[in-house]
C-alpha cells in the first residue's frame, strides 16, 4: 500500500521534501567544503587577495595592506601603464624581503591551507610594481624637472609623496637603485618595465632589469584591508592622459601572450561565500520552521 496515499497533492510534496532535508550537523560541513573547494578555485583562477611585505609601493600601498589581483584580466588584454602588477620576478630580481618562518606542522599546515585560499604572504618571488613602459618604449631619468620620461614625453607622477622619490644628485651606480638617474632603456619584445611608488627603497627595473609580461600574475585593483585603506587602484590620470596622445609605442612591439596562468581566492570572496551559504541555512531553518507550524 502506498504510505502517501490518501495524501493532497500539496500534502505529498511537504512530506517528500520533509523526508530528503538533510539535517543541519549534516549540512554544515557540507557547505564548508563547497565553501573551501570554491575559494580554491577562485584563488586559482579568478582573484587572491596579496600581502603587501615591504614599503617599495609607499604611500599607494602600505607594508601589511592586502590586496585583491584579478588574474584574468590579462588573459583578454595586454597591460596599461600606470596599472600596479604583481608579477614573478627574474633570476636577475633578488628579493626584498626575506623573512624566517616557523617550520613546525602546525606553522606548515597552516601556510599550507593559507596558500590554497590565497590569504597567505606572496613569495620570495612575487613582486608588486607599477608598469611605466611597455614594449617598444624608451624609458629613461631624467629631464630637466627630475622627471621619468617615455619615449622622450616627461610624466608628472604625482602619486610619488614628497620626499619618497630617489636621490636626484646621486650618479647612477650599475646594480643599485640608489640613484633617480639611469641611461634610457628600450623595453623588449614582449617585455615590461615596472618601478614602485617609492623610488628611494625600490629594487626595480632601473637595477634588475625588464620583466617578461608572461609572467604577470595579475592587476592589482583594490584594497581590501586595513578596512580604513579600503580603496581602488585605478590607472592615474597622468597615465590615461599620455595613453590618448601617444596611443602606444607597443602596437609596433605585440606583448608575448603569457604562456599560462600562473597560481594568485581571495579575503573577500570566501567571507562572501560564508555569507551567502550562512544566508542559505538561514532560509533552510526558517523554512524547516514553516513547515512545522503547517
Amino acid at each position: 500500500m502506498d504510505p502517501m496515499e490518501g495524501y493532497r497533492p500539496s500534502e505529498r510534496r511537504r512530506a517528500a521534501m520533509r523526508r530528503k532535508e538533510m539535517p543541519l550537523w549534516q549540512e554544515l560541513p557540507l557547505l564548508l567544503i563547497v565553501a573551501f573547494c570554491l575559494a580554491v578555485l577562485i584563488r586559482t583562477f579568478l582573484v587572491q587577495a596579496f600581502y603587501i611585505p615591504s614599503g617599495s609601493m609607499e604611500n599607494t600601498l602600505a607594508i601589511q595592506d592586502r590586496v585583491l589581483v584579478n588574474k584574468v584580466v590579462y588573459d583578454m588584454r595586454d597591460p596599461l601603464r600606470g596599472e600596479i602588477v604583481v608579477f614573478r620576478g627574474t633570476d636577475d630580481w633578488a628579493p626584498e624581503v626575506t623573512e624566517s618562518v616557523s617550520n613546525t606542522f602546525m606553522a606548515k599546515l597552516g601556510r599550507t591551507i593559507g596558500d590554497l585560499v590565497g590569504v597567505s604572504r606572496p613569495g620570495e618571488r612575487d613582486f608588486i610594481k607599477r608598469v611605466i613602459g611597455l614594449p617598444g618604449d624608451k624609458v629613461a631619468c631624467c629631464d630637466e624637472q627630475g622627471r621619468i620620461t617615455v619615449n622622450g614625453v616627461g610624466i608628472d607622477e604625482a602619486y610619488i609623496a614628497e620626499g619618497f622619490n630617489s636621490d636626484l644628485s646621486q650618479p647612477p651606480i650599475a646594480g643599485q637603485c640608489t640613484s633617480r638617474r639611469f641611461a634610457e632603456v628600450t623595453v623588449p619584445a614582449g617585455e615590461m618595465f615596472v618601478m614602485g611608488d617609492h623610488r628611494s627603497v625600490s629594487q626595480d627595473a632601473r637595477c634588475q632589469g625588464t620583466v617578461p609580461i608572461e609572467n604577470i600574475i595579475g592587476r592589482a585593483f583594490v584594497v581590501v584591508w586595513p578596512s580604513d585603506r579600503f580603496t581602488s587602484l585605478n590607472v592615474p590620470d597622468v597615465w590615461k592622459r599620455y595613453a590618448e596622445q601617444y596611443p602606444s609605442a607597443a602596437a609596433a612591439h605585440p606583448v608575448k601572450a603569457r604562456a599560462e596562468r600562473p597560481a594568485v581566492a581571495t579575503d573577500g570572496f570566501p567571507v562572501l561565500l560564508a555569507l551567502a551559504l550562512s544566508a542559505r541555512s538561514g532560509m533552510s531553518l526558517v523554512t524547516r520552521r514553516r513547515r512545522l507550524r503547517a
